[in-house]
């Protein structure tokens, strides 16, 4: 045990507040407008903690639904573990059921009901030795909006290049 905590130190990248980020979902930066922020447990099984302890986890269109005052996680792929016996057939994109309090589950039901607007996970990281989910409820961007971002960064990288220049 010490000796995979010693991996993790040197490998992953460290927080203040003892938290080690393994995977986060870039696309949704560029996706979504932010409405508010979640931290929660999720259900995992005891090989799929050991592939996300080996870096074999994926995020990318992964959403959250709400089914009989449960929340679950969907589409996120956590490879099978390597040492695993031939004979198990391992779905690696199970429902994985997200652990909070019942009032948020209705909150959070009652707001992913509105146009426009899902929950989506942003990162999985560990903190302290749980593993834990990152949890954003956003609304899409319209295309539009997603075309200013790109063209407000590009002016700024633009502009830094001609401010270096002349420096």
């Amino acid at each position: 045990m010490m000796y995979l905590l010693k991996k993790l130190n040197t490998t992953m990248k460290k927080n203040k507040t003892n938290t080690w980020e393994i995977t986060k979902n870039k696309k949704a930066f560029f996706d979504f407008e932010i409405i508010k922020s979640y931290e929660w447990w999720i259900e995992l099984l005891w090989h799929e903690t050991k592939s996300i302890r080996h870096w074999s986890v994926n995020l990318k269109w992964s959403f959250l639904t709400v089914n009989w005052s449960w929340l679950y996680l969907k589409n996120m792929h956590i490879t099978a573990w390597k040492s695993l016996p031939n004979r198990w057939t391992i779905d690696t994109f199970r429902e994985r059921k997200v652990f909070l309090h019942k009032k948020d589950i209705e909150y959070l039901e009652w707001k992913s009901k509105e146009k426009w607007t899902t929950l989506v996970p942003l990162s999985l990281y560990f903190k302290w030795s749980l593993i834990k989910i990152q949890v954003w409820l956003v609304k899409w961007k319209k295309q539009f909006e997603k075309k200013q971002v790109l063209k407000d960064r590009s002016m700024k990288k633009e502009a830094d290049i001609a401010a270096s220049r002349y420096i």
